[in-house]
């Protein structure tokens, strides 16, 4: 099951089952056509539809589509973002304070910056593997990294500081 969050604030939960789509609890037969990478022809309950992937962000999980010409903005949640919510470990690891904290225990997959480089907010500063899945954790702002306190194989426990910001 999916959560679709889309422009303008409206949810819509999703589930998928052989050939039909439960959308808010209703049922809609489609199929759904790829007519060249990131074009689609999607056909839902009898009616046609266009479906474009204008942009795709697959970290967070945020895509820009244009379907029948209009462009929407959408965000999905699964069940794993859901548990990461209600457990309150959905911020990313960023913390305000000059500090990328680790929001969950984990070990360390990967660490694609180095002291003393410019990021911008949105950038991936690590790469967490917890709970079996890899979360990036993105700069909050834009900043410098003052230092980096892991390494790539290292395990950490939840709060953990893993990289000075200034």
């Amino acid at each position: 099951m999916y959560t679709v969050q889309l422009s303008g604030g409206k949810e819509l939960r999703i589930e998928q089952e052989s050939g039909n789509l439960l959308i808010d609890g209703q049922n809609h037969s489609y199929t759904l056509s790829e007519l060249r990478p990131g074009s689609y022809h999607l056909l839902m309950d009898g009616k046609t539809h266009s479906v474009e992937v204008l942009e795709s962000d697959r970290t967070s999980k945020q895509y820009l589509l244009r379907i029948n010409g209009k462009t929407v903005n959408v965000g999905l949640r699964d069940r794993f973002d859901d548990l990461l919510k209600r457990l309150g470990m959905d911020g990313g690891g960023t913390q305000k304070t000059g500090h990328l904290k680790a929001p969950m225990p984990g070990l360390v997959v990967d660490v694609p910056v180095s002291e003393g480089q410019s990021i911008a907010k949105g950038d991936t500063l690590l790469v967490l593997e917890a709970m079996k899945m890899e979360n990036a954790l993105k700069a909050a702002a834009d900043a410098t990294v003052k230092k980096i306190l892991v390494k790539k194989g290292q395990a950490v426990e939840k709060n953990t500081v893993l990289i000075e910001l200034v």
